[in-house]
């Protein structure tokens, strides 16, 4: 598959998360934000593991119960606390700084250094969507401050480590997302058990806001966005997350009729220019990384032929 439609791909998966809140408030009960966290993970994880009946092995179960806490069983509920304790919008221009912490990890953790380009875009980014997020805002809460950070390292934690550990031999992207998606929900199942008590009643638009959670909004979406990992880069593939508070503005917009101002127009202007600049030197990098693949590759050969000729000398001496 080419890089742009492999881009345009991934984009899918933070368009469908800017659908999140619209559902939410119109369509589940209120104040359950880890029971919601819940059934968005474990029903598609599980139906991603029945669907690739593949399950992990080896090294494999804990490296997926680590992606599986940070990107869905950590991040859900952090995220969901900064939500609900900081003023309207706050937790998402803190998120917005995640392609920063990306370029970072990169660098720590894969060798990636990062590019003028890249940071600019990522200042850029978080700017615009401060623009159309940022309400008139209270005091911020410290405990909600501290929740956005910590979703936010941990989400882009578990974005470097997807990259830099991959996928196992013969496993394909939709067995990876079953593993997380099962991981992080199985996490969220006794703390949502604790701190919410028993499951709501259900009626019939929450069964459907669900379904949707379950099935596009996290199933596919966390499947676009692994397959997304695996063929860009950590950072080009973090850029496309500012599309989820603009789909979120632009849904606000259109179904529930909320105004968008022209400082909030120009926000998205900036937020999605950012996006396209952050896509930008993915193809040198990703031939440097395969440049650096094969050179293992090749040293492991060469080590391998090098016992061989020795296994050959010490066996005709023997």
């Amino acid at each position: 598959m080419k890089r742009p439609a492999t881009v345009l791909l991934t984009a899918l998966a933070p368009v469908s998360w800017g659908t999140t809140y619209a559902v939410t408030t119109e369509l589940l009960p209120p104040d359950r934000p880890l029971f919601t966290g819940l059934m968005r993970a474990l029903p598609a994880g599980l139906l991603l593991l029945a669907v690739s009946r593949v399950l992990p092995r080896g090294a494999w179960w804990w490296k997926a119960a680590v992606l599986g806490a940070l990107n869905i069983g950590a991040f859900f509920p952090l995220l969901f606390l900064s939500a609900y304790r900081l003023p309207g919008g706050m937790a998402a221009v803190v998120g917005s700084v995640g392609p920063l912490f990306v370029v970072g990890l990169s660098a720590v953790l894969l060798g990636r250094r990062p590019t003028v380009r890249s940071l600019l875009a990522g200042v850029v980014a978080a700017f615009g969507v401060s623009l159309v997020v940022l309400k008139a805002a209270g005091a911020l809460d410290a405990l909600g401050v501290i929740a956005a950070l910590a979703s936010t390292v941990s989400m882009s934690t578990g974005t470097v480590l997807t990259k830099k550990w991959g996928r196992p031999d013969g496993v394909g992207p939709l067995a990876l997302t079953g593993w997380q998606l099962t991981a992080g929900g199985l996490l969220i199942a006794p703390l949502a058990l604790l701190v919410e008590g028993a499951p709501p009643a259900l009626d019939g638009p929450a069964i459907g806001g669900y379904l949707y959670l379950a099935l596009a909004n996290t199933a596919v979406a966390y499947w676009l966005w692994f397959q997304g990992i695996g063929r860009l880069t950590a950072t080009q593939v973090t850029f496309l997350g500012p599309l989820s508070p603009l789909t979120a503005a632009v849904v606000g917009w259109a179904a529930l009729g909320q105004a968008l101002t022209p400082v909030q127009l120009a926000g998205m202007a900036l937020a999605f220019g950012a996006t396209v600049m952050g896509q930008g030197g993915g193809s040198r990098a990703i031939r440097e990384t395969r440049h650096r693949q094969q050179g293992a590759l090749d040293a492991d050969v060469h080590r391998h032929d090098c016992w061989r000729d020795a296994d050959i000398v010490v066996s005709g001496r023997r």
